[in-house]
């Protein structure tokens, strides 16, 4: 486990950074479900994604059954560069527990079952050049049916930390920050459908390291205010192991709020588990594109970067161009005819 998590580490700080993020006019929420996209948010955007959800549990080994009723927030910033935005993550969960074997008296929990916060790096974008984005004038189907291209995906790397505090229920004994790692990609398989990945290794360090994965898949209807997702998660630690699935929908507002709607369910009994939740995602969208100057946009190459050697070529062109003008209304000045 030990060299897992070095190999890990080492692999999650080492990765170049390579890509080039990209804003988007309307919102982009993590919401609904638990995927993360790759995609970073934008500088100057503050985003907020907010919800509700509901749950019934069934232990049948501990006689069990549980009720919980949870509050969700994501609060998330774009910063320094169009590829990273920090995150901050958190789940207060109230928990009333009942116990159908005798001698056992009702318990009540109140604490938090998530509370991380972390930066997000996207290395590689696919679409980052603009031939990349380029439609294809000629096919339609090129457009709009999957092709194996479509499978390559944008990569983010995600670093944070966990923080559990005072005596906390869900982690007894574990320390008060523990730190979290987060690989996510997502590819873009045609216009209206989008596969995000995630494998996690979190609460690293601890006595209870969790592996986790998730598959996400999300569709866009023809009105494009309304889409539809199904997701897959798996978690294996040696506290709490489960397969849970979730679906559920997105209605866009306008381009800063988004509201949500999922259920969901696992396929274990230790505990069963079965949830409906609700959202709501905003953004205070404060994003400037930068200013590129006219000599330096003529010296950029296919896919958007300037290349140093061809700016330097137009600034030097451009300031010879300015003193021949300067010297050519010298001379014809000088040339003028003197009136006696």
């Amino acid at each position: 486990m030990k060299k897992l998590k070095n190999i890990f580490s080492l692999f999650l700080f080492t990765l170049p950074f390579l890509g080039l993020s990209q804003y988007t006019d309307v919102i982009n929420s993590n919401r609904p479900g638990q995927s993360v996209s790759a995609y970073a948010i934008g500088t100057g955007v503050l985003q907020a994604e907010a919800g509700m959800s509901y749950e019934k549990q069934s232990h049948n080994t501990l006689k069990t059954d549980s009720k919980l009723l949870g509050v969700d927030l994501a609060l998330r910033y774009g910063l320094f560069f169009e590829e990273l935005e920090i995150i901050y993550e958190g789940t207060y969960t109230n928990e009333n527990r009942t116990y159908s074997t005798i001698g056992f008296p009702d318990q009540k929990y109140t604490d938090f079952k998530r509370n991380r916060i972390g930066l997000k790096y996207l290395i590689f974008d696919p679409y980052k050049s603009e031939e990349a984005n380029k439609p294809n004038l000629y096919s339609w189907k090129a457009n709009n049916t999957f092709q194996l291209k479509n499978l390559i995906p944008a990569i983010s790397v995600y670093a944070g930390a966990n923080f559990v505090l005072g005596d906390n229920p869900y982690y007894p004994g574990e320390a008060t920050v523990s730190p979290r790692g987060m690989i996510a990609t997502q590819s873009r398989l045609s216009p209206k459908f989008v596969l995000i990945t995630n494998v996690a290794y979190d609460r690293i360090g601890t006595d209870f390291p969790e592996w986790s994965y998730i598959v996400s898949l999300s569709h866009a209807f023809r009105n494009p205010k309304w889409s539809v997702f199904a997701e897959n998660q798996g978690i294996k630690s040696d506290r709490y192991s489960d397969v849970i699935f979730r679906g559920g929908t997105a209605y866009l507002i306008d381009e800063n709020m988004q509201v949500d709607l999922h259920l969901g369910a696992n396929i274990k009994d230790t505990p069963t588990r079965l949830f409906f939740a609700a959202g709501f995602s905003y953004r205070l969208d404060m994003h400037k594109d930068k200013v590129i100057a006219i000599e330096d946009q003529n010296a950029t190459t296919k896919d958007g970067k300037i290349r140093k050697k061809d700016l330097k070529k137009k600034r030097k062109q451009a300031k010879r161009d300015a003193k021949g003008k300067k010297s050519k209304k010298k001379k014809s000045k000088d040339d003028e005819p003197i009136d006696f």
